[in-house]
């Protein structure tokens, strides 16, 4: 299968070894993973924010971006971003008087799949240890984001995933399905709230005493990262992808701020500062 690589903005500015563990996860499979060229933002946060005329040239920017490019589906490992592609995209072209582009978002959107989604319901993942290889020896509890969940109807699909690694323990977060308060925009607009929810979930994610908590929205783990380190709490944060993507030949091993690393050889975690240098998804694939 051809599968086309959505990176979304706040993996390829912030986590671009979200994407390129996404990419390896995908062609462990034996898909081909493409980049379409001229993908940008997916427009929600000119939505959130009120900016519907600014958001059309972002939806045409991405819809144009991904209707030119050959592929069967197309993925992101970011449940908030596919969310948006069917959830806003065809409402603003269609607020903004353009149904012929409203009706190719559509089309964009249902081909479009959130990462746990596209493994279990397209490509029949069930047992990430036995069909991807991925190894995690350790003690994690998961973050279930609000898009993924309200929107998409993810469901327990991440949890499935990762209760089939090998040697990892995933151990239930209290009030899971709350908010971590980060919502886009919200957090700038309401940070004495966005930081209250905050940090009521990092107090829940204590509670499991586990090493990591892990999600699937790289934008909640952002969040909670940054207000774990104004604390100076020992919470750390890892995407799905990357425990997806860890091997017993290539671990993801933990230093101090989780990040996968994809060297040649073995993968080694380390202080963003000491990380070895790569590029972002955009500049990989091209």
């Amino acid at each position: 299968m051809r599968i086309a690589l959505f990176a979304t903005c706040i993996v390829d500015a912030m986590y671009p070894k979200v994407a390129l563990a996404t990419v390896r996860v995908l062609e462990r499979l034996g898909h081909e993973v493409i980049f379409p060229p001229g993908q940008g933002c997916c427009s929600q946060m000119h939505v959130n924010s009120g900016y519907i005329d600014g958001a059309l040239p972002v939806v045409r920017n991405h819809v144009e971006a991904f209707t030119a490019a050959d592929y069967d589906v197309a993925v992101a490992p970011s449940g908030s971003c596919v969310a948006s592609l069917g959830h806003q995209q065809p409402m603003i072209a269609r607020e903004c008087g353009d149904e012929a582009l409203a009706q190719r978002a559509e089309e964009v959107a249902g081909r479009t799949y959130e990462l746990s989604e596209l493994l279990t319901d397209v490509l029949g993942v069930t047992d990430a240890g036995a069909q991807l290889g991925s190894w995690f020896p350790h003690r994690i509890t998961y973050h279930p984001s609000c898009h993924g969940l309200r929107l998409l109807g993810l469901g327990d699909r991440p949890t499935r995933l990762l209760s089939s690694v090998q040697d990892l323990e995933l151990v239930e977060l209290p009030d899971a399905y709350e908010c971590c308060g980060f919502g886009g925009t919200f957090s700038f607009k309401n940070p004495d709230v966005s930081g209250a929810m905050a940090e009521a979930k990092l107090r829940n994610i204590e509670r499991t005493d586990t090493e990591l908590c892990a999600g699937g929205d790289a934008s909640c783990l952002l969040h909670l990262s940054g207000a774990a380190h104004r604390r100076r709490t020992p919470v750390r944060t890892v995407h799905l992808a990357e425990i997806l993507a860890s091997t017993r030949e290539n671990p993801l091993e933990l230093d101090d701020i989780a990040e996968l690393s994809i060297p040649q050889g073995t993968a080694s975690i380390g202080p963003r500062a000491e990380a070895p240098a790569v590029e972002t998804a955009e500049g990989a694939a091209r």
